[in-house]
């Protein structure tokens, strides 16, 4: 295996990791996802944050993408949940990052 791919695949995925959670708000969201035991709502988070309905909806939209959340339909709801494994993945690749 070629280290320098592993290696720039590892960094790629951290600056993902980092774009996604680049904003105060998507921070909240993943702290509380990683602290409740199932999933939430995107209509309760909206109650909890200082954004409306389509700004919370593009938020989440960048944590999917990222893959540190998940999102399930249950009309006309959606619920979204922490990815764990990306999420351990993330903690761990900032430890490599700060050298810990």
């Amino acid at each position: 295996m070629n280290k320098g791919v592993a290696f720039e695949a590892d960094i790629l995925q951290i600056a993902a990791f980092a774009k996604a959670m680049s904003h105060p708000v998507r921070v909240y969201i993943l702290k509380k996802l990683s602290q409740i035991d199932g999933c939430c709502y995107s209509g309760n988070l909206v109650e909890e944050l200082p954004v409306g309905r389509s700004a919370l909806s593009r938020h989440l939209k960048e944590l999917k993408f990222a893959g540190l959340i998940q999102g399930q339909t249950e009309p006309p709801f959606i619920k979204y949940c922490i990815n764990r494994e990306n999420w351990e993945k993330a903690g761990a690749m900032c430890g490599f990052l700060f050298n810990k």
